[in-house]
């Protein structure tokens, strides 16, 4: 799976989750640029991206992905 596409499919998790649909997602989208973006949103969207993408995250790779970048690279790595 190319990485574009893994954004894509990232951006509408986002604004399902995060119930925002402006969101446009970029690899420097992190916890700290978007607001909706907090600790209790980010477990709803790794459960989400585990689902959607038929993968599961190591308890550290929860703690580090906390930018788009980072789960875009994750994502890859185990498809």
């Amino acid at each position: 799976m190319k990485k574009s596409e893994i954004l894509i499919q990232l951006n509408e998790l986002f604004k399902e989750v995060l119930d925002n649909e402006s969101i446009v997602l970029n690899g420097k989208t992190s916890m700290d640029t978007l607001d909706d973006w907090d600790s209790l949103t980010h477990v709803q969207l790794i459960l989400s991206i585990e689902k959607k993408f038929n993968i599961c995250f190591t308890s550290v790779e929860i703690q580090e992905c906390r930018n788009v970048s980072l789960l875009i690279k994750v994502i890859a790595s185990k498809h």
